[in-house]
């Protein structure tokens, strides 16, 4: 079945994009692709922010924050996308300055270990670093330590599902909140990377090449922190907003992990964008801008920044698997 045209905002979305496409399939060379695409589409505006860079053990972190010392926000590790492969301290910028701008959240951007020189488990073992640093140095740093989440969208994703997953095995504290944004949790095919193998911007062969170079050994493809829908139990994890592309390979597999979040008690919100592609989080228009304005609406519920609509008031209680949609016109 022939896929329906994209919307005019997500066309221009990939147009716009593939203007930075580069045929050298050196590492550093796409790196430096990705680099422009996300200076050039979505640039970080930190003007009026209290930015700082840190260093946790060897990994280099950058805290974007309101103005003002020992205010006391709540904080946000944010784990930032690019299929294990791409992305740095400067690609999700733009991301962290509207989070601390619109919310009053501090977020802390976290440059781990990419593939293919470091596979798994170092870019966990990184984001976990991260995570304790910012336990550590929150009240220091005037932030709240009894109010910090983890967000990360697509192999970002993944890691933030997996670091709640690490918690748990060492029997501590979750995060308030996890906010998966189009994650990828399986090497299973599911039905979407069949029905979108042919997704602009990542195809079910761009994804595969992802997973081949996190995950070159196939005995780390069952291991439940390196692809988080392996696990047998999801009990016990931090409340959670899955987000999906429908135009996506990997939609099924948010889908899937909310559903196994939710089936285990855990509070769990699905939210799904037709006609989104993977990556749209940086794209302009109105579906985009309302996969923004869901994850600010989870965070700002979840860490008490702005009225919860729609949040269940007896946090013993799992709230029901809810589906927003953007719909098409």
């Amino acid at each position: 079945m022939k896929a329906p045209p994209l919307s005019a905002d997500m066309a221009a979305f990939v147009s716009a994009s593939q203007t930075f496409a580069t045929q050298d399939a050196d590492i550093t060379a796409q790196r430096q692709a990705y680099a422009r695409l996300c200076a050039t589409l979505a640039p970080a505006d930190y003007q009026g922010l209290a930015v700082s860079d840190h260093r946790a053990g060897g990994v280099p972190l950058r805290l974007v924050a309101p103005p003002g010392t020992h205010a006391n926000h709540p904080a946000l590790l944010y784990l930032h996308g690019g299929g294990w492969m791409l992305g740095d301290l400067d690609s999700h910028g733009f991301l962290a300055a509207r989070l601390a701008r619109r919310l009053g959240l501090a977020v802390l951007l976290v440059d781990y270990r990419l593939a293919p020189e470091h596979p798994y488990p170092a870019a966990l073992d990184d984001a976990r670093q991260a995570w304790d640093w910012l336990q550590r140095q929150a009240p220091a740093l005037g932030l709240d330590e009894r109010r910090l989440a983890v967000a990360g969208d697509s192999a970002g994703g993944t890691l933030a599902a997996a670091l709640c997953l690490a918690l748990r095995q060492q029997c501590r504290a979750q995060p308030r909140a996890q906010a998966l944004i189009y994650p990828a949790l399986t090497d299973r095919g599911l039905p979407s990377e069949r029905h979108q193998a042919q997704a602009p911007l990542l195809s079910a062969t761009d994804w595969r090449a992802c997973l081949d170079a996190y995950l070159p050994r196939p005995e780390d493809r069952r291991d439940p922190l390196a692809l988080p829908l392996q696990a047998g139990d999801f009990s016990g994890l931090a409340p959670a907003l899955v987000a999906v592309a429908r135009r996506d390979p990997l939609a099924d597999h948010g889908r899937a992990y909310a559903a196994a979040l939710r089936a285990a008690g855990n509070s769990c919100r699905l939210w799904e964008g037709a006609g989104l592609l993977h990556g749209a989080l940086r794209a302009q228009g109105k579906r985009a801008e309302a996969l923004r304005c869901a994850l600010e609406r989870f965070l700002g519920g979840e860490l008490g920044l702005v009225p919860a609509a729609n949040l269940s008031k007896d946090k013993k209680k799992p709230q029901p698997l809810e589906t927003e949609e953007v719909q098409t016109p």
